[in-house]
């Protein structure tokens, strides 16, 4: 059974934007050097910053003031930190569950 690495991509895109505004390169590797065992593609990042922007969580504008490609940039809203705080609320539900599970794992001796 392997483990489903897209199912907070949303949260942590909305974690990262809250410490200062990137643009999708730069968030897959914020992804890369802080989630190692969280391995995202950009396809996944960019659909989720589609949905992210497309509800409001997250605003974008186009950087052009450097030479090369133009860079877009997003950042976090208002309901973006709201949606951010609703993560925060269903991960900590997950830690206990997933506590519970470690534990309970423990006691019964691993099914040895």
């Amino acid at each position: 059974m392997k483990c489903k690495p897209g199912r907070h991509v949303a949260a942590f895109i909305l974690l990262f934007l809250a410490e200062k505004p990137s643009y999708g390169f730069e968030l897959l590797k914020d992804f890369e050097t802080n989630l190692p065992i969280n391995i995202i593609d950009s396809a996944a990042i960019y659909r989720a910053l589609k949905k992210l922007e497309e509800n409001g969580s997250v605003e974008s504008k186009w950087d052009t003031s450097q030479s090369g490609a133009a860079k877009k940039y997003y950042a976090i809203t208002d309901n973006g930190y709201k949606e951010l705080d609703e993560f925060k609320e269903d991960i900590e539900l997950r830690y206990k569950n997933l506590g519970f599970f470690l534990d309970k794992y423990e006691v019964i001796g691993k099914g040895e």
